[in-house]
């Protein structure tokens, strides 16, 4: 495609998609953009906007880190000197020689500054080998042909559009596809094999085919990067709208196998004697899903009905995340707990106690984070199916003491992790669940009004109680602690320390065990 032609396209485009003034529209104004080609024309300096920036802009989509490639060696760096000084005060300019290139920070707006270049790789690393390059290079060194797209800064040429890969039809086709042979590209850098996936699920686009099936045949090179980048990727991933298009994507490719075999290992459906069982990978993605399309801070157990303030890990970006990872990994323990009943059929008992143990593992291998939101993660897999065992019986005070008990300051997100998980495509069995879990939901604020048992602590403390019987440490202590917590729970003595007391030592009576006198 000829730049007349693109620049065609461009305005086709813009008109078919009925889109508003871009920043590109014009050269009298007075934005970051139009201060960057005024000054690098002062320069004598040829340079564009590229890549994610443009994209974002002919999408429609909020964008706010600006990628600017300047012709010629070390004119990125010059470029952004000249501008910060342009700027005046606000403006702030860090320096990367080793890499060429320059970050200017300007009020809320960040600007890349790097000169064009192209690059080549050895297959055992993805770390390129960088020369000096025209914007032609630059743009087939690209990972994708929507990322491939450059604007022209200067004022004779401002708003130009450069297309070499027909990235506008892509844009408007909705199709990820790759500048050059996607073979090359996916071997060159493997991770662009993970940005594959991650675009296709946060723009909603289809992998052009020749593209997945290179994710095929290259899946075995995302061993060469690093485990950081790669839970970076899954992230974004996992908090698009629609995270089961990336995971339906990684399967595909093979990716997922490779990356999170224990997801992975949900695939698939066994029969015997006429007998199956669900996919469980296609139901943790429905839930996965289910939990992503939630309003996270929409939840009667939060804000003026409890007086709880909510923990930094939940709500918000950051609980939304590890919530999601909670939903992903919920029925991790199902391969292994997997077992034939000639009665019942297929049966997974205690997948979610297996599941929970899985957790830790799978974090260290990841580089996930070993802190609290791998406990938080662990607490949801292993109590995700309480309230549906709840929910499915009479819903007592006890049974929900416990559950408040045991979840704590988690109650909010385990609830929404299991409504989430109730996907059976029978009506009358899901309403039945979903109005249970109603009732669940109402005690659950009435006894924390009444108890404030949401951060509850056991009363009776195991130094308390080898103090009292002077013990060593020992296996009847926790038996001791056990019953007072039971006793509690059931509402057999009141939440306090002195009915606590008083039947520990009956408790204790029982087992032959006599209080010290104190003298």
């Amino acid at each position: 495609m000829t730049i007349q032609d693109a620049i065609q396209e461009y305005d086709n485009f813009r008109q078919r998609t009925r889109q508003t003034a871009s920043p590109f529209d014009s050269p009298q104004g007075q934005g970051i953009l139009h201060r960057i080609g005024k000054t690098a024309d002062a320069l004598g300096l040829e340079c564009y906007v590229v890549g994610g920036y443009v994209r974002d802009i002919i999408l429609e989509r909020p964008s706010k880190d600006i990628d600017v490639v300047v012709i010629g060696d070390g004119a990125g760096i010059q470029l952004a000197n000249a501008l910060a000084k342009d700027l005046g005060r606000g403006a702030h300019v860090s320096i990367f020689r080793n890499f060429g290139t320059a970050q200017l920070k300007w009020h809320d707006q960040e600007v890349e500054f790097v000169g064009a270049r192209k690059e080549s790789y050895h297959r055992e690393s993805r770390k390129p080998i960088v020369e000096e390059g025209t914007l032609d290079d630059d743009l087939h060194r690209r990972d994708f042909t929507i990322n491939a797209l450059a604007v022209c800064l200067n004022e004779n040429r401002y708003g130009e559009l450069i297309d070499l890969f027909e990235g506008l039809l892509d844009l408007e086709d909705g199709i990820i596809a790759t500048p050059l042979d996607p073979d090359i590209t996916f071997s060159d850098d493997p991770l662009r094999m993970l940005r594959c996936i991650r675009f296709a699920t946060q723009l909603n686009f289809n992998i052009e085919d020749e593209t997945q099936k290179a994710l095929q045949r290259n899946a075995e090179r995302i061993k060469i990067i690093s485990q950081e980048r790669i839970i970076d990727e899954l992230n974004k991933i996992m908090m698009a709208p629609v995270p089961s298009i990336g995971f339906i994507e990684l399967s595909r490719s093979g990716l997922l196998a490779l990356i999170l075999p224990e997801v992975a290992a949900l695939e698939g459906v066994e029969t015997r004697n006429g007998r199956a069982h669900k996919d469980n990978f296609y139901h943790t993605l429905e839930v996965l899903d289910n939990v992503a399309s939630q309003t996270l801070s929409n939840s009667p157990l939060k804000g003026e009905n409890t007086g709880q303030k909510a923990s930094p890990l939940r709500g918000g970006w950051e609980g939304s995340l590890w919530l999601r990872w909670a939903a992903l990994l919920h029925d991790i323990g199902k391969p292994r707990s997997k077992r034939w009943d000639n009665l019942t059929g297929w049966t997974f008992h205690n997948h979610n106690y297996i599941g929970q143990k899985m957790v830790a593992p799978l974090f260290r291998r990841m580089k996930l984070p070993l802190d609290e939101r791998m406990a938080y993660v662990q607490k949801l897999v292993g109590l995700h199916m309480r309230p549906i065992a709840i929910a499915d019986d009479e819903v007592t005070d006890s049974a929900v003491r416990r559950l408040l008990f045991e979840a704590g300051e988690d109650i909010d997100d385990l609830m929404r992790l299991c409504e989430a998980d109730i996907t059976s495509k029978n009506r009358e069995k899901k309403q039945r669940f979903l109005q249970n879990f109603q009732l669940v939901r109402e005690k659950l604020i009435d006894l924390q009004a009444r108890d404030n048992y949401r951060t509850w602590h056991n009363p009776i403390t195991g130094e308390e109680i080898m103090e009292t019987f002077d013990l060593k440490p020992c296996y009847k202590i926790g038996i001791l602690k056990q019953a007072v917590k039971d006793a509690i729970w059931d509402s057999v003595i009141p939440n306090d320390h002195d009915a606590a007391f008083q039947f520990m030592l009956g408790k204790a009576a029982e087992m032959g065990l006599k209080p010290v006198s104190k003298t």
